[in-house]
């Protein structure tokens, strides 16, 4: 707090609009086992101070590893500095929408304190896991993993915020890897990607049950060697809600960052097919879909107390009933609009500056179970878990594959095909979704790989979604 406190008033002496001083300690550990055997145990502690200002209409950032007065003196000077320069060539002035002080400290619930979990503890957990997949005829390779990170920050800001944080995710998963005849198939658990993450501890893994799923993961994936490929043709499809988390994130989460909509990232991450005049007019897709931005879903690895600009996190409507209502957005973004900050500005280290970021985007329940679904397809397939995806940097056209396809015939699940695949054009794919199953089926995904930036941000992100269908798909094998 006294570092941070100095950078600010370093920061505050030199005419600044604006200026912030954010201190971040990250605690993160890394586990991979292979066939039984550890092949990576990775513990990392980082911490620093990132600076930023903003003068004359331009912002100025830099942030250093050194906590001593002199460099906290160094960091305030260099964004000063590099904000002057920028002044130089900017175009229009940046503004901020407005807040207010306030003083607030916030911690994510935490039942088991995975830091505290002894290694051991995590390596035979895994090792046991991989141990029974590798038995299987046919499996190859067997991983499982766990990840955990904790992320202590302080904020400070020349408004009269200051903010302390502390944040814990812990993630995990398992995966059986089959080959024979020059074929390969995987299959996942709970999802690709390693696994799922939430903001929670080690209770999450105990609850998810590595052990008693690696025999089923294992088996599936050695069906799917000897398994039909996916039929190609327009098709009635429901995804798993493990899939639509990465159809939601890709195809309306990414296309309504305000700052991409502004142009902001053109260069690196592109752009998106969304306008800012289609705000209220667009119609997204089905009347049944209806999707929120929530930093405060419990669990959700997208949740957090404030943003990285002290903003509290908050539940934003962005789609209702199929027509779009609002976008993410940081304080910059929404002042463009005069609107106050989503709360969406988010860094993934002390070392990077904060930019639009999802927080927790997530399809709202309907109504049913994953049964009632199937019960009024004739003829379809139900797939689950990604496998591959591709998107145009306008998030419009896209291709996804999934590890597994199942036949639905006459309202029944039929035989499993391998390499399914599906595309569509954004609209016309959310209007062709004609049913949403309830609550009871609704599910929270987390990745901690969402890309950004440049230089790239990597950053965790959650989706809330119940299964849903989809009618006259464009289907096909990968």
């Amino acid at each position: 707090m006294d570092v941070a406190r100095l950078a600010l008033q370093y920061a505050c002496r030199r005419g600044v609009t604006y200026a912030e001083a954010r201190l971040v300690q990250a605690d993160r550990e890394s586990i991979i086992v292979a066939n039984g055997a550890a092949e990576k145990v990775k513990t990392d502690l980082d911490w620093g101070l990132a600076v930023r200002v903003l003068k004359r209409g331009a912002w100025g950032f830099a942030a250093t590893s050194d906590l001593s007065r002199a460099g906290a003196r160094k960091v305030a000077d260099l964004a000063l500095g590099i904000s002057h320069a920028s002044a130089r060539l900017s175009g229009e002035a940046v503004c901020l929408a407005p807040v207010s002080a306030l003083k607030a400290d916030w911690r994510s619930q935490v039942k088991i304190d995975p830091f505290a979990v002894s290694l051991e503890d995590k390596l035979e957990l895994l090792s046991r896991c991989t141990q029974v997949m590798a038995k299987v005829k046919n499996i190859k390779v067997a991983n499982g993993s766990m990840d955990f990170w904790r992320t202590g920050q302080v904020l400070l800001t020349s408004e009269g915020r200051e903010i302390v944080q502390t944040n814990t995710i812990t993630g995990a998963g398992i995966q059986a890897v089959a080959a024979d005849a020059g074929d390969v198939q995987q299959r996942s658990y709970p999802s690709s990607f390693r696994g799922n993450w939430h903001t929670a501890g080690y209770e999450f893994v105990q609850e998810m049950d590595l052990p008693g799923n690696a025999a089923r993961v294992a088996e599936e994936a050695v069906r799917l060697l000897k398994a039909p490929a996916c039929p190609g043709g327009q098709t009635d499809i429901i995804l798993d809600g493990d899939q639509l988390s990465l159809q939601i994130h890709e195809s309306i989460g990414h296309p309504l960052e305000l700052d991409r909509i502004l142009g902001m990232e053109l260069s690196y991450a592109g752009g998106s097919f969304v306008k800012l005049n289609d705000l209220g007019r667009l119609v997204y897709g089905s009347p049944l879909l209806n999707v929120v931005a929530d930093a405060t879903l419990e669990r959700g690895v997208g949740s957090f107390g404030y943003d990285d600009e002290g903003v509290p996190g908050q539940r934003v409507r962005l789609i209702r009933e199929g027509v779009l209502e609002g976008f993410l957005t940081n304080r910059e973004t929404a002042a463009a609009l005069g609107l106050p900050s989503g709360g969406a500005a988010r860094a993934s280290s002390w070392r990077r500056l904060p930019l639009v970021r999802m927080t927790n985007i997530n399809l709202l329940p309907g109504q049913g179970r994953l049964e009632e679904l199937f019960a009024g397809v004739k003829k379809g397939v139900f797939m689950a878990t990604n496998r591959s995806w591709s998107i145009d940097d306008r998030r419009l056209n896209f291709q996804f594959g999934c590890e597994i396809g199942y036949q639905i015939k006459n309202g029944r699940l039929g035989k499993i095909f391998k390499n399914p695949v599906y595309n569509g054009i954004t609209p016309q794919f959310w209007a062709s979704m004609d049913a949403v199953a309830g609550q009871e089926e609704w599910g929270l995904w987390g990745t901690a790989s969402c890309g950004k930036g440049q230089p790239t941000q990597a950053i965790a992100v959650g989706h809330g979604c119940s299964p849903a269908r989809f009618r006259n798909v464009q289907v096909g094998t990968g």
